[in-house]
């Protein structure tokens, strides 16, 4: 395994618009924390791509300081005003708690089945925001007592000039920011760009006994909560897609800062591109709203259904802060490479040791598409497949090898079989959904001892 003092680990810190080392406050603990997703609706490309991007990023984090001294935390947020909206729409019969209850329940294991089958490993903690309430509340309540939260509207709200230097991440002057502004929109605000930290419930909405009435957390202050408790005040990595540097990420560094009193809260800022389908935005009035469900189960993009490990290289082969075009040519070429790479790499195993070319290429800022041409090159060209293998292996990506791929499948197969009988239905769906990525149908059916059993193929 190669060591820290081996490989020089730089990353782009949007904080500082620069690239610079990566120099752990806990060498024995190197942590990071991503933002994850709201559970409403099923997860898009688009969310799919810092999935992909971080999780690279903790297995070479991994790589490089051991798995053990890696703490790598992405939450789901499961309380939200667009969680309300969707349960009163699809059960209205339903109280609110329980409508809510089954739509984020649902989303979020359509979302863990989703990015299984993209080949990321799970994260060392998945924090739910329900589970974070009394952490929001104390943040609130230290944000209160330094003099940077007022109530007011029934609301509690973050007052951003108490923050001298409010809007470092983003580069926005907050002064040029609120040139114009109409306050009279939200009267109760002292300033029209604090934002929410707590606001009251109806009886008829989601609530928690609180200090300041029962009521609901902000949207900033939940990661701000949950990446306190597991990571600490300060942490080395924060990740997240290019959309949530302002508010989301700006209002998580004011929160985390100013109740602390600390200098920063994560030492570098590290943000993924946006996507596109096929050179437009997308947006479902366009018709091209397409979620990471639909490329592993549908034929919806192309006519055709794509494996978790194309999805995860047609991501790759782009660099993580370039914008990508998401399109059927690039799902096809990304299809062409892994059966190229599977015919020249069949009966071989991964080196023991990556590849030192490899390595220096991903721990230049993710440089994910140098890594994969030198993959490419070893394999293709050179007729070194257990190198390449190994950089594959890095990547989270899957070139089939059929005794690896039988042996991962009969522990996933024996797996949801033990869920079945123990009727967790909701693990059961998981498995079958991630190995569905994979391009593995299974077929259950009752041996002569009338027990339930599965066979399984590859579909591709």
């Amino acid at each position: 395994m190669t060591s820290a003092q081996d490989t020089r680990l730089r990353l782009y810190n949007t904080l500082t618009r620069t690239r610079q080392d990566l120099v752990p406050l806990d060498p024995a603990n190197v942590r990071m924390y991503v933002c994850g997703p709201t559970v409403y609706d099923f997860a898009h490309i688009g969310n799919a791509r810092p999935v992909i991007v971080f999780d690279v990023l903790y297995r070479l984090l991994r790589h490089i300081y051991g798995a053990e001294h890696v703490t790598y935390a992405r939450n789901i947020t499961d309380v939200d005003d667009k969680i309300n909206a969707r349960a009163a729409r699809d059960f209205p019969g339903l109280g609110l708690n329980e409508a809510i209850r089954k739509v984020t329940e649902k989303t979020a294991a359509q979302f863990e089945a989703d990015v299984r089958a993209l080949g990321s490993l799970d994260p060392s903690h998945q924090p739910r925001a329900t589970e974070n309430i009394d952490e929001m509340q104390a943040l609130i309540q230290a944000l209160l007592e330094r003099g940077h939260a007022y109530q007011a509207g029934g609301e509690v709200l973050f007052a951003v000039d108490s923050m001298p230097d409010y809007g470092q991440l983003s580069g926005r002057n907050l002064e040029d920011q609120l040139a114009g502004a109409r306050v009279a929109v939200e009267s109760h605000k002292r300033n029209p760009a604090d934002f929410v930290l707590w606001k009251l419930s109806s009886p008829e909405e989601p609530g928690w006994e609180s200090p300041w009435g029962r009521g609901r957390p902000g949207w900033h202050i939940e990661c701000s909560a949950m990446s306190e408790r597991y990571l600490g005040r300060t942490f080395d990595i924060h990740g997240g897609g290019l959309d949530l540097i302002f508010p989301h990420h700006e209002n998580e560094i004011a929160q985390s800062r100013c109740a602390h009193g600390t200098h920063a809260m994560a030492n570098i800022w590290m943000h993924n591109g946006f996507v596109q389908v096929e050179g437009q935005k997308m947006s479902k009035s366009l018709g091209n709203f397409i979620t990471i469900h639909d490329l592993l189960e549908t034929d919806k993009f192309g006519g055709r259904r794509w494996p978790g490990e194309v999805l995860r290289l047609a991501m790759l082969m782009t660099h993580y802060r370039e914008p990508i075009d998401f399109s059927v040519s690039r799902l096809e070429e990304a299809t062409l490479l892994l059966e190229r790479w599977e015919r020249f790499a069949k009966g071989h195993e991964p080196a023991a040791v990556v590849d030192a070319e490899a390595l220096r290429l991903l721990a230049d800022d993710l440089d994910t598409p140098g890594t994969i041409r030198r993959l490419h090159r070893l394999i293709v060209d050179d007729g070194q497949p257990a190198a390449g293998l190994a950089i594959a292996d890095l990547l989270g990506l899957k070139i089939l090898r059929e005794t690896q791929v039988d042996a991962q499948v009969e522990e996933q197969v024996a797996a949801r079989l033990a869920a079945l009988n123990a009727k967790d239905f909701a693990q059961a769906d998981s498995i079958r959904n991630a190995l569905a990525g994979q391009g593995i149908a299974l077929m259950d059916y009752k041996d002569e001892q009338g027990q339930r059993q599965t066979k399984w193929e590859v579909k591709r």
